[in-house]
């Protein structure tokens, strides 16, 4: 399961999480690791859009939270990737195991953090 911050405009618009230009980063790199996009639950913390895309406020994280929890129970993933410092704001649900990295956009447009991105997913290949 891949977790990341909240819908941009083009995931509002199209009802399916990571299509955009940072959706597409993520596929190369998936990819890249022999990682399938369709057989990966990919979801956010935060469900809806926000105003001009900022980030999401605490309050919204914590009411959208509950929802991500009962994904997480019901899907019942081995690793959860958690992408970006808002998804890191997860709870925590046992059974699974987490996976911290950066938020593929920021790995799109600072090299050290796509530098991170690329060995996470590759240390997750590993792992997995």
């Amino acid at each position: 399961m891949l977790v990341g911050q909240n819908p941009g405009a083009e995931e509002d618009k199209k009802g399916k999480p990571f299509v955009g230009r940072a959706g597409k980063f993520l596929n190369k790199v998936l990819a890249q690791n022999g990682l399938n996009r369709e057989e990966i639950f990919i979801t956010n913390i935060v469900k809806h859009v926000t105003p001009q895309n900022r980030k999401p406020l605490p309050d919204e994280v914590e009411s959208c939270a509950p929802y991500l929890t009962r994904q997480i129970s019901l899907i019942k993933p081995k690793v959860v990737v958690l992408m970006g410092a808002v998804a890191w704001q997860t709870p925590r649900v046992e059974g699974a195991e987490y996976f911290e990295t950066v938020h593929p956009s920021a790995a799109m447009r600072f090299t050290k953090m796509r530098k991170r991105f690329e060995e996470d997913f590759k240390q997750l290949k590993k792992q997995l």
